[in-house]
């Protein structure tokens, strides 16, 4: 037991996973924008990639019930397309876009909490320090990482709905503008939003690496994901639509910062230092899930040879340290380097964002496979009417990976930038696999070998779930 994880999480920090990892500041950017451009029909955008979101969840669910781990989609690939296929859609659907997402968002906090609060402090330095707190908070063990993550995103959701009744009541002290809205102006074109709407809900699956530390794993992995998906479209409906009646659509879609301007509008001084706070707290809770999920998946590739043996590390706290030091160490160097600075940072994250969709294509493939490969192995939870919604899913994520972006220009940025990101990551996973693992790239591991690793945890699934005809090689 010295060198596993614990199992201490229980349902509110699950869902406090989902939900803080999606509700990050870029996405409060996104909803602002979406319902400036489109006005109330965004809400039609909003519903569609949440149904798709709600597919993944599905996909990732089923593979979490079957295979446990910390690993997450590493592991639930590995009896699927092997070794190799499992490595690039971690590096590339979680490493490398996070090393932009998480250090743009410790990024905009600095800048909020040196606009707002502290104008004679550095935001460098106030975004530093952020990192390193957070670094080890998460060192010290998932029971800290767990109340941590509940209050920020306590804070942060209660907050965004409050201020939005405030807003569609009129309580507040600012005016409504008078304007009388259609609901939806732009007819089916509103669908074309659906890829901007994607990521009000985009990181679900973050809480599956902790497939190992949650209390009731069967019942919450999936409960979470859904329950999360929930309060994240009623809280961003409620704030979406009290934004409009304050705020022109002109300049909610052409801001920056439109959460900010629905905000000052609704309450005036009080209403912008509120949601600067909202701001922190979300950027506290999305870079938390970053340095508690990531290191788990690489702890659980390490033990399985897929990654340096030092990642398989865990602290008298068990948490994996080395990891968590990894990610934190990333984050900084590309804040002093002043990356997340520059105005091409969203195109870097939308390249990455490019390589997180083919890992959500794998994690419906990953669904398909099992269900014609393993058909007999119990799972605890199955996703509904066969193997449609992630057929459906796979094209849903196809159309939004080739609307990625309106402008022309920028979209073939972002397909540069991802067609480096997945060069870099294919020969690094091919090279590792070969080489260090002496492996062969596409050696399926057996999925009765997955799960009868000796952990506290397959021990309980290998007496329930495994029916061994499924693993006679002959038929």
């Amino acid at each position: 037991m010295g060198n596993q994880l614990k199992r201490t999480v229980g349902l509110w920090p699950a869902i406090a996973t989902v939900v803080g990892i999606v509700v990050a500041s870029s996405a409060m950017v996104s909803l602002g924008q979406g319902f400036g451009i489109a006005g109330p029909g965004f809400i039609i955008a909003m519903v569609v990639a949440m149904v798709l979101n709600l597919f993944v969840a599905f996909s990732f669910a089923e593979l979490s019930s079957i295979i446990p781990r910390a690993g997450g989609i590493n592991h639930y690939t590995l009896p699927t397309m092997g070794p190799f296929i499992g490595m690039v859609s971690v590096i590339s659907g979680y490493v490398l876009v996070n090393m932009f997402a998480g250090s743009a968002e410790a990024h905009i906090a600095g800048t909020v909490i040196h606009d707002i609060f502290a104008p004679s402090v550095p935001p460098l330095f106030i975004s530093i320090s952020l990192i390193v707190i957070l670094c080890l908070i998460n060192i010290r063990g998932i029971e800290f990482y767990s109340w941590a993550q509940m209050i920020l995103t306590g804070v942060m959701i209660l907050s965004l709905v409050v201020i939005g009744i405030i807003g569609l009541t009129g309580t507040g002290s600012g005016e409504p503008i008078k304007t009388s809205l259609e609901f939806n102006s732009m007819g089916w074109g509103v669908l074309g939003l659906s890829a901007l709407a994607f990521w009000l809900f985009v990181g679900i699956e973050f809480v599956c690496p902790m497939a190992e530390e949650i209390k009731k794993p069967k019942l919450y992995i999936p409960l979470s994901m859904i329950m999360g998906l929930l309060i994240i479209l009623v809280a961003d409906f409620i704030f979406g639509n009290a934004a409009i009646q304050y705020v022109s659509l002109d300049i909610l879609a052409g801001s920056g910062a439109p959460h900010v301007e629905a905000s000052t509008a609704i309450l005036g001084r009080t209403g912008q230092i509120w949601i600067g706070i909202v701001t922190v707290f979300a950027t506290g809770s999305t870079i938390n899930t970053l340095i508690c999920a990531i290191p788990r998946m690489l702890y659980s590739m390490a033990k399985r040879g897929q990654m340096p043996k030092i990642f398989g590390k865990l602290n008298k706290w068990g948490s994996p340290w080395v990891g968590i030091v990894f990610m934190s160490s990333l984050f900084l160097i590309f804040l002093i380097v002043g990356v997340t600075g520059s105005s091409s940072i969203t195109t870097f994250i939308l390249a990455g964002a490019f390589c997180w969709m083919i890992t959500y294509i794998i994690a419906h493939l990953n669904v398909i496979i099992m269900r014609f490969k393993y058909p007999n192995v119990k799972r605890t939870f199955k996703s509904p009417f066969g193997i449609t919604f992630q057929i459906i899913g796979i094209i849903g994520i196809v159309y939004m990976m080739l609307n990625i972006f309106p402008d022309p220009v920028v979209k073939a940025q972002i397909y540069q930038y991802a067609f480096v990101f997945l060069v870099i990551t294919i020969t690094y996973s091919a090279f590792w696999v070969k080489f260090a693992m002496k492996q062969k790239l596409f050696k399926i591991t057996p999925l009765e070998e997955l799960l009868k690793e000796k952990t506290e945890y397959s021990e309980e699934y290998v007496a329930s779930s495994i029916d061994e005809e499924d693993y006679d090689e002959s038929k």
